[in-house]
């Protein structure tokens, strides 16, 4: 067999470009959904209309909750299937390159229609369309980004070039999130014109054209056949689901996963309630503290990406989860004991900066070094599975983050359920870095290396 290239800086920023895209339209839907459909107070008095039934509707659950939460489900169960198909497909492209052309307009197309669909009709019909779009949404994402995960690994085949790509997207990860904060800003400039809603719509048509342009750019200038082993996997999707979750060490990699995304998508959801309702600020201050946060995080790119080669990922990443519940904690205090607004937005920001940035690189990476050690064990690379159930674990912690952020944030007045969202997210990150401790990184390592020396250094 053909030795393969390595990646090269301009591979891993054609590669990120990638994840800049798709983070955007994730962003947008993970955001401003609960937002869009779900609207504060404030939100309604400044002319949102209300699209779907509001309050709770069954076992202290909101539609917009129940919704989410199933499509996620949804979502989940369909990542291993199209892992499977990706893992096992034989075309002249590759086995992941292909999706990705395939599927960006499509996955572009769902998150515009998500926000534009719903809202011609009655609550009812509104309810049912809605949850249709939403379905639609996430299979285009996985069919997107469960391919496009699952070349992190093929590209990222020495453990330096590893924590690089992980780096290189965990930049334009933020980047693109920061981007999607970026809605109401724009919206306003249309708002006058259009009405709050469609401003909203305008804007996300708008955002989702940038994305798709960035998702084709690495699909049409990667060649997948040069870098990646292409060699189709012939496993069922059965079985390799089973063989997955048999491995240990991603057994706990997954269970610290699925509290990190419950904790994570509780604070990221809740953002745009707690810079409004909780500090008092204009919706615009989203995009200014996100981006803030986002500035703050990328100078500590660099030391996380030294320390990671020298002291090992699992010391740094269960040092970001115990960090993120103090920022989280801080974050249920807004507002309180006389502090100026903008002073509790810019604690909130820098707290949350070092913990974004380890957790924003090693985790991809963490689950590079268990794919290959499965592979050191098995003889079979499936590396498309690994990476859709770990979607499906990420799948699994943001359903419950939005049944519990719905219902919660439902409790008393004055903002006091969007408070205990965030002590939630601070319980969750902090049994997830529990978890996390028993990871078993010494002996991960010691079998690649043993396995593959090229893989250790190059």
């Amino acid at each position: 067999m053909a030795t393969k290239k390595l990646a090269d800086k301009r591979i891993m920023r054609n590669f990120a470009i990638g994840q800049l895209g798709w983070a955007m339209l994730s962003g947008v839907v993970s955001n401003w959904l609960l937002y869009f459909y779900m609207p504060s107070e404030e939100t309604i008095a400044a002319g949102m209309p209300l699209f779907i039934t509001q309050g709770i509707v069954f076992a202290g659950m909101t539609v917009i909750g129940l919704i989410t939460a199933f499509c996620r489900l949804v979502d989940g169960f369909i990542d291993p299937f199209i892992a499977s198909k990706s893992d096992s497909l034989n075309h002249p492209l590759g086995r992941r390159i292909p999706f990705m052309r395939w599927f960006a307009v499509p996955f572009g197309v769902m998150t515009v229609v998500v926000f534009t669909l719903p809202g011609l009709g009655g609550e009812l019909f509104n309810d049912i369309a809605l949850f249709v779009c939403l379905v639609a949404f996430y299979i285009t994402l996985s069919l997107y980004c469960t391919p496009f995960n699952a070349l992190i690994p093929e590209l990222g085949r020495t453990q330096e070039l590893r924590v690089n790509i992980s780096t290189y997207i965990s930049v334009t990860y933020f980047i693109g999130t920061a981007m999607a904060y970026l809605v109401p800003t724009i919206a306003g400039f249309f708002q006058g014109a259009l009405g709050i809603a469609d401003a909203y719509r305008a804007t996300i048509a708008i955002l989702a054209a940038v994305a798709i342009a960035c998702m084709l750019l690495p699909a049409f200038t990667i060649d997948e056949n040069e870098y990646a082993e292409t060699e189709p996997s012939d496993t069922p999707m059965g079985a390799s689901v089973v063989k997955t979750f048999k491995n240990k060490e991603f057994q706990v990699f997954a269970l610290s996963d699925i509290l990190y995304w419950v904790s994570i998508t509780m604070f990221q959801t809740g953002m745009p309630f707690y810079v409004t309702s909780l500090m008092g600020l204009d919706s615009s201050m989203n995009f200014v503290l996100f981006a803030g946060m986002t500035l703050i995080s990328l100078v500590f790119y660099a030391p996380v990406n030294v320390f990671a080669k020298r002291l090992g990922k699992k010391r740094l990443v269960a040092f970001a989860f115990f960090f993120f519940c103090m920022a989280f904690a801080v974050t249920s205090m807004c507002g309180q004991f006389g502090i100026p607004a903008l002073v509790w937005g810019g604690l909130v920001a820098v707290l949350a900066a070092i913990p974004m940035a380890i957790l924003g690189i090693l985790p991809q990476a963490v689950l590079a070094d268990i794919a290959e050690y499965d592979a050191t064990l098995t003889g079979e690379n499936r590396e498309g599975m690994f990476y859709a159930a770990r979607t499906f674990s990420m799948t699994l912690g943001q359903s419950l983050a939005m049944i519990l952020f719905s219902s919660i944030a439902s409790i008393g007045a004055g903002g006091s359920g969007y408070r205990i969202t965030a002590l939630v997210a601070t319980a969750f990150c902090l049994l997830g870095g529990l978890v996390f401790l028993r990871y078993r990184e010494v002996l991960v390592m010691q079998a690649i290396g043993a396995s593959n020396p090229r893989s250790k250094k190059e």
